[in-house]
């Protein structure tokens, strides 16, 4: 059972929002300033579970979350979407002219660059978190200086709002994963999911072949992700999303590709969120 779970950011964070909606209030929320520390609490068996974004609408694919998941040999064992809405807020009684300065999350940052490039005397400078900003805006009264954070965030560090939904595509939504030590958390009839990785080499075909697998054996492939491997030129790792009906069915195209690819590796089994 999840008591305590790892999260990057603070309370107000978006991952902070998750962990409420998929685990309920009653969860201890433990923060972390970056996905490393995160991590490290769950292999230190100080969490129980750690929430990591994977992938945005908008911005794409986190890479190095994969790769952390990947090294540290943990798994995946469920999937959270959140509708994500940016909102600028400052201290209050500021408008957006006398605004400076904005600082936030890389990945917020470029969810929201259209908005800013009406905004050409704002400043952006990255930052570790959302809420963070929000807080630390709150705790030393900074004027001219604006979060982009959660609607939580505002209300619990007494910003005021200066524009709503500032994201460049109002329908926003991040992929969030529960990451484990353990392997599965769901009993085989419940699974309809799976992150798979596994590495081929540079040649014609081979990619074409696990994909033949894949279809022949009835899993949906929804998501593939490759990652050059520095250490080997022309060598590519893949990272797989696949749902299937019958978990018999990813058993048999398991089976099959720990033959044809190099160090497959399921990452995870879980129930497919969006079912």
């Amino acid at each position: 059972m999840i008591k305590k779970v790892a999260i990057q950011g603070i309370k107000g964070s978006f991952h902070h929002i998750v962990s409420q909606q998929y685990f309920g209030n009653e969860v201890t929320v433990n923060e972390f300033l970056s996905f490393d520390q995160a991590v490290d609490s769950v292999i230190s068996g100080a969490s129980d579970a750690v929430i990591m974004a994977l992938e945005n609408s908008i911005a794409g694919s986190i890479l190095p979350n994969y790769a952390l998941i990947d090294v540290n040999n943990l798994h995946i064992t469920g999937e959270h979407y959140l509708d994500i809405q940016h909102h600028l807020m400052a201290l209050p009684d500021q408008k957006i002219s006398d605004i400076q300065e904005v600082y936030s999350h890389p990945m917020a940052l470029l969810q929201c660059k259209q908005f800013f490039k009406l905004h050409p005397h704002i400043k952006l400078i990255e930052d570790k978190d959302t809420a963070e900003v929000a807080q630390r805006i709150q705790k030393q009264k900074l004027k001219n200086v604006a979060a982009i954070a959660s609607t939580l965030a505002s209300e619990l560090f007494e910003l005021e709002i200066l524009a709503r939904s500032i994201q460049s595509i109002q329908h926003n939504e991040t992929r969030f994963v529960i990451v484990k030590p353990s392997k599965k958390e769901l009993p085989d009839n419940q699974l309809s999911k799976a992150s798979l990785k596994f590495e081929l080499d540079h040649k014609r075909g081979s990619l074409a072949a696990i994909l033949n697998v894949m279809s022949d054996c009835k899993l949906n492939l929804t998501k593939i992700q490759s990652l050059p491997k520095i250490e080997t030129p022309w060598k590519y790792a893949f990272f797989v999303d696949v749902t299937f009906d019958a978990v018999e069915n990813f058993n048999k195209a398991s089976s099959i590709l720990t033959i044809m690819a190099e160090n497959f590796k399921i990452l995870g089994t879980y129930k497919n969120a969006r079912q």
